[in-house]
């Protein structure tokens, strides 16, 4: 496998596993901070590492109808709170070139959201900053083809770099999640395992995606078993009512068994 490096006091890429979670977009600061809160004490329960997750701003919503976020500024502020009052890393998406260098000024991932992974401009200015970048593989991209997107980023002289599986394009309104894809690209970089985007069902409920959460446990476990550095959820208290991605996302009160049965088959892989 390629290189390993350091997210404050995550370990990317040594064998460790750890996890990026949290609501899809931030409804609220105080919602922010009590799904931060609630993970943090899981993960320091469980002695996972822990990287908080949620997008200021989703650009790539089905319909100009849905909720985005709060935006860059505000955004931005929220996220480097929630940094500060935990001491938790923070990961967010970005999808401009211009937004690299604010955003990296709070938080210490830069994801490069499935839809964007190839584009170039973006790809350098994440780099550019110093930040970690989380690349998320496009529903079109094969999983060998993520090198190209790799050397983009280290053409900055950034090497903090990961690879997040999301699942395949399965025809219309649909994912499937091709395994190989793990050990083809742990070759490349260190590999994330987002086991909620890869149950979505992509604009299939009339405008918003839909989701069968009910394989998250049965993708991650398999994801775990077959070897990957990080899993990658997207966690909500409420997803009935979550203003983005709730179909797809784990319910807070299953992340704990979750979390405990994933350990088990880690330490049993290793």
């Amino acid at each position: 496998m390629s290189n390993s490096f350091e997210i404050g006091p995550v370990q990317v890429g040594e064998g460790r596993l750890f996890l990026i979670a949290g609501p899809c977009v931030i409804e609220s600061e105080a919602h922010a901070s009590k799904m931060a809160d609630a993970i943090q004490r899981i993960t320091a329960d469980l002695g996972i590492p822990y990287i908080f997750k949620a997008s200021y701003d989703k650009a790539n919503r089905t319909s100009v109808k849905s909720y985005r976020g709060p935006g860059l500024r505000e955004g931005v502020r929220i996220l480097g709170k929630i940094a500060r009052d935990t001491g938790l890393p923070v990961l967010t998406d970005v999808h401009e070139a211009a937004d690299c260098e604010p955003v990296a000024e709070a938080v210490d991932v830069l994801q490069i959201p499935a839809f964007l992974c190839r584009q170039t401009d973006l790809l350098v200015a994440a780099g550019k900053t110093g930040r970690a970048v989380n690349i998320k593989k496009g529903q079109f991209v094969a999983p060998s083809d993520m090198t190209h997107t790799v050397e983009k980023v280290k053409s900055t002289g950034n090497d903090r770099i990961s690879l997040t599986e999301r699942g395949s394009s399965f025809g219309y309104n649909n994912l499937v999640v091709d395994f190989r894809s793990l050990a083809i690209m742990r070759k490349i970089a260190p590999v994330v395992f987002d086991g909620t985007h890869s149950v979505q069902q992509p604009s299939a409920a009339n405008g918003v995606s839909g989701g069968q959460p009910e394989f998250i446990p049965l993708l991650a476990r398999a994801a775990v078993a077959a070897g990957i550095d990080g899993l990658f959820l997207e966690v909500h208290d409420d997803p009935a009512n979550a203003k983005s991605d709730g179909a797809n996302a784990l319910r807070l009160d299953l992340l704990k068994p979750l979390l405990e049965n994933l350990l088990a088959i880690h330490a049993a892989a290793r």
